[in-house]
């Protein structure tokens, strides 16, 4: 009985979490385009991930744990993160209902065209915005030309310990975690320009 009391206020604490850090939309906190839909609810966090590589690719690029994991995009095909090891990798984490996030839809697909042969760039859907909602997002914000993942479930929003959306996790090119964290257009253009040097 206690260890379900102890799930529900963890539950509870994790929706004042997202409710508190979550997307903003025009400064109305009653603004129901900036709410998450019903049940949507917060990754729990994880341990760290070490970047020590673990394997090598099938090219034969050594992939650090940050990429040792697979997931599956909003198309509904099969995603091998070890293809990722040969560059430095920014991770955005998006909701389908969030309107900040559909703000930097555009600053995120003009950063991957702007360096798509020095920066990989991979979007994580989440926090229960649904197969069609995210499938619909990428269509009307233009963002098919790069990788977006399906990850309602969480596993890896859980595996970088992302709490909010809108949210980034930029790994140099050894795996090594260098950003996590918001990011305003610039700040990840940026980021990124530093990295692609």
């Amino acid at each position: 009985m206690v260890l379900v009391g102890r799930a529900v206020a963890a539950a509870a604490v994790a929706m004042v979490a997202v409710a508190v850090t979550g997307c903003g939309g025009n400064g109305d906190s009653g603004a129901a385009a900036s709410d998450p839909p019903s049940g949507a609810v917060t990754p729990s966090t994880a341990a760290p991930v070490s970047p020590s590589a673990t394997s090598s690719s099938a090219a034969g690029t050594e992939v650090p744990r940050t990429l040792a994991f697979t997931a599956t995009t909003v198309e509904g095909k099969p995603f091998d993160a070890a293809t990722l090891a040969d560059k430095p990798v920014v991770f955005w984490f998006w909701a389908a209902w969030c309107p900040r996030c559909r703000a930097a839809a555009d600053d995120v697909a003009a950063v991957r065209r702007d360096f798509a042969n020095r920066v990989h760039v991979v979007g994580v859907a989440g926090l229960n915005s649904g197969d069609d909602a995210m499938r619909a997002f990428v269509a009307d914000r233009g963002i098919g030309g790069f990788v977006n993942l399906a990850d309602d479930e969480g596993a890896v929003w859980r595996r970088f310990e992302v709490t909010a959306q809108e949210y980034y996790v930029v790994l140099d090119a050894t795996g090594s975690v260098v950003h996590k964290g918001p990011m305003t257009g610039k700040a990840l253009r940026d980021r990124v320009t530093a990295l692609a040097g």
